[in-house]
């Protein structure tokens, strides 16, 4: 199957009488440029396993199959998973699955490749790097907006940045035009790749210590729960403890009490939820 325009994406819309659903973000790749560059950033090679969330008509599923050992393709929508199957018939080694990603599991050792859209973002990648089962490497487009976010430093952080850089270190790799999608979308997109520090469940090392995850975040939920509002007067609201003892706490972490969330690192919130253990 080769489709790179808009003409073929439509006929094979109608011939299963349906049309891009807006409730599901679905906008087709169609840019032939932008697929290969999002194959070479993969990196794949005869032995991946590859998990592709929302594969859509399956344009990026069939190139992927040609190089890996294996294709997943987790498909929501059902009359999407009738044209996959049509679509892809003539590969081997693409497994369709019409599920909801945030309820599939997998225990092979897997790569994630995928166009995902953007109110699945954060839910999918956070399944991905809690699961003690961790991909070896998740390359995404998503909204340019969101990479941009995902990919913060301080002192611009933000909760999402803070989230999944506890897990792995993202970075964007190039953008990508909102031109290259049918239907168009509103704004531009972005390939990030995110590597994960495999240390994987609820639990991270840090210089000799353990930090859980599920008091992490709520030290940094915390801390962001007011984000415009200086950090100490945060941390002592949400977490009931006494402004000066949350100010003592800072200081000996070299954090001033008036600092906001945004400038804080994510090695200086492993620090200070240490703190709290």
């Amino acid at each position: 199957m080769e489709l790179f325009n808009v003409k073929d994406a439509k006929n094979i819309l109608e011939k299963f009488n349906t049309r891009p659903s807006k409730r599901l973000g679905q906008n087709f790749l169609i840019d032939k440029n932008i697929l290969q560059k999002i194959i070479d950033a993969a990196e794949i090679n005869g032995s991946d396993i590859i998990l592709e969330v929302g594969p859509g008509l399956g344009i990026l599923t069939q190139e992927l199959a040609q190089k890996a050992k294996k294709i997943m393709a987790v498909e929501k929508d059902n009359t999407m998973v009738e044209i996959l199957k049509e679509n892809l018939k003539d590969f081997q080694n693409i497994e369709i699955v019409n599920t909801d990603i945030l309820k599939f599991q997998i225990k092979e050792k897997y790569k994630v490749v995928a166009n995902i859209p953007y109110y699945l973002t954060s839910p999918l990648i956070r399944k991905l790097l809690e699961e003690d089962k961790q991909p070896s490497e998740i390359i995404l487009m998503v909204q340019k907006e969101v990479a941009q976010r995902i990919c913060a430093t301080p002192p611009n952080m933000n909760l999402l940045a803070v989230s999944v850089q506890f897990y792995a270190n993202p970075k964007i790799l190039f953008n990508v035009s909102k031109n290259s999608f049918w239907p168009i979308p509103k704004i531009d997109s972005a390939v990030i790749k995110i590597t994960p520090s495999h240390f994987g469940g609820q639990t991270q090392k840090n210089s000799g210590e353990r930090v859980s995850a599920e008091l992490f975040f709520k030290v940094v939920k915390a801390g962001f729960s007011q984000p415009r509002k200086q950090l100490a007067g945060n941390l002592s609201s949400v977490l009931k403890i006494p402004k000066p003892e949350i100010e003592k706490l800072l200081l000996q972490n070299n954090i001033q009490p008036t600092q906001r969330a945004e400038t804080l690192s994510v090695q200086n919130w492993k620090k200070l939820a240490q703190c709290f253990c």
